[in-house]
């Protein structure tokens, strides 16, 4: 994974009015902090593995950065940030009806969406309803920086080791892949993994009972998150049974190799 899409030639991006604005500009003003303020991130993201990847990460860059679970909470705290990162999928609505909402309060503010899903029609329709620039979860922490940094008219770096989803062959935990993402802190691992886990069992009852319930709303959304999350921990076979089981989740055979991976990924942890 770790691919992006982005809107326009490069180092330029159209605003919802059509202008064309260079990368690093919002309206005219320069968004470099040449007086050594840090850049405020607003950072929107429902599922707290992904959303604590992210916010450690961003924080190195560093930057003040406001974290918000919904689409609720992304409009109560948005104050001005410099950028915006928002999740395509979210609860009770998504990244571009939040982003057309935050808009009525600043024309233009730059956005990057952020999304498991890498299928090419849905960067399209993010990139008009006004994203900036697509990328997909998960993603390493220099991929994840390199794009903040181009919005925010910083020097871009090097791209990192990118994080993969395969369906066969891999190990249950990777940790260079995870490791790599997370430019080598072990301690962060550590304490994703811990909260990943904690999350693990609770996802895959609300699995089980959206396919039973026919729930495939909720299902897609679940899966969604967990292939995110699963990558940014290394856990990437059951990255990978998550994206098979969300092609044909009415198949048992799947959902019943998606529970074993599971299982022995809580066991091997």
């Amino acid at each position: 994974m770790g691919r992006s899409y982005t809107a326009g030639p490069a180092g330029v991006v159209e605003s919802c009015h059509g202008a064309k604005m260079p990368v690093g500009t919002d309206g005219g003003r320069t968004m470099a902090r040449a007086s050594g303020q840090a850049p405020r991130i607003l950072l929107v993201e429902d599922d707290p593995v992904s959303r604590s990847f992210m916010q450690q990460v961003l924080a190195g860059l560093p930057a003040q950065v406001t974290a918000a679970d919904s689409i609720a909470a992304a409009l109560q705290l948005e104050d001005g940030h410099d950028l915006w990162l928002i999740d395509a999928n979210l609860p009770g609505g998504d990244g571009a009806g939040l982003l057309a909402k935050l808009r009525g309060q600043n024309a233009s503010t730059p956005a990057i969406a952020h999304t498991a899903d890498d299928s090419p029609a849905l960067h399209a329709r993010l990139i008009t309803a006004g994203f900036g620039q697509v990328v997909v979860k998960p993603l390493a922490a220099a991929q994840l920086l390199d794009a903040v940094r181009a919005w925010l008219g910083l020097a871009v770096g090097e791209a990192g080791p990118r994080a993969t989803y395969t369906t066969a062959g891999v190990a249950l935990w990777d940790d260079a892949v995870a490791l790599a993402a997370l430019n080598g802190n072990r301690d962060n691992l550590v304490t994703l993994r811990g909260l990943f886990l904690g999350e693990l069992h609770v996802q895959c009852g609300v699995i089980h009972t959206a396919i039973a319930g026919g729930d495939l709303a909720t299902l897609r959304n679940q899966l969604h998150q967990l292939r995110a999350s699963s990558g940014f921990v290394g856990a990437l076979k059951l990255a990978a049974v998550a994206a098979i089981l969300a092609e044909r989740p009415e198949d048992p055979l799947r959902l019943s190799e998606f529970d074993a991976v599971a299982s022995a990924t809580c066991k091997a942890a």
